[in-house]
Order: C-alpha cells, then sequence, then structure tokens
C-alpha cells in the first residue's frame, strides 16, 4: 500500500525539521543553519547541518541526508541495526 504523496507533503508542512532532529540530535544555531553532532555515526566536531530554508539536512562526515521523512526513516533503520 503507498502513501499518497499528498499525504507526506502534510506532514513534512505540518512538522519543522529542525524540531523534529532537535528530539535526536543537541542542535546549535550557526547563522542561518543548525549544526551538531551526526546521530548515524560517531564524531567529536558537529557535522550534521539542519537546512530550515530548504527543510533538508546533511551530514558532511558521512553523507545522510535528506528531508523530515528520510531523517525518521534512517533513524528508525540505524535504530533497528543496532537492537541485534
Amino acid at each position: 500500500m503507498r502513501i499518497p504523496q499528498s499525504f507526506i507533503d502534510e506532514i513534512k508542512y505540518r512538522n519543522k525539521i529542525e524540531d523534529v532532529i532537535a528530539s535526536y540530535v543537541n542542535l546549535k544555531r550557526a547563522g542561518s543553519v543548525y549544526q551538531g553532532l551526526c546521530p548515524f555515526h560517531s564524531e567529536r566536531t558537529p557535522s550534521f547541518t539542519v537546512f530550515p530554508n530548504t527543510e533538508t539536512f546533511h551530514c558532511f562526515g558521512c553523507g545522510a541526508g535528506g528531508d523530515v521523512i528520510s531523517f525518521i526513516t534512517v533513524s528508525y533503520t540505524h535504530l533497528r541495526a543496532h537492537e541485534t
């Protein structure tokens, strides 16, 4: 069963990416973006950046990136992989 694109767009519209990601990552404002430690790999200096103006994120360390939906999807997959 495929989820309608209109439903996905509504979820994105109602959930600011920085608010959703801030519930998983300690973000700090750096100009017009937010930065923090990537939740998908170990690092000591922040390479994970959230871009509120485009509603996207990107990790310059591991290359993970996308929108709020892909963040939740990757987070879930990452957590499931560490459960076993």
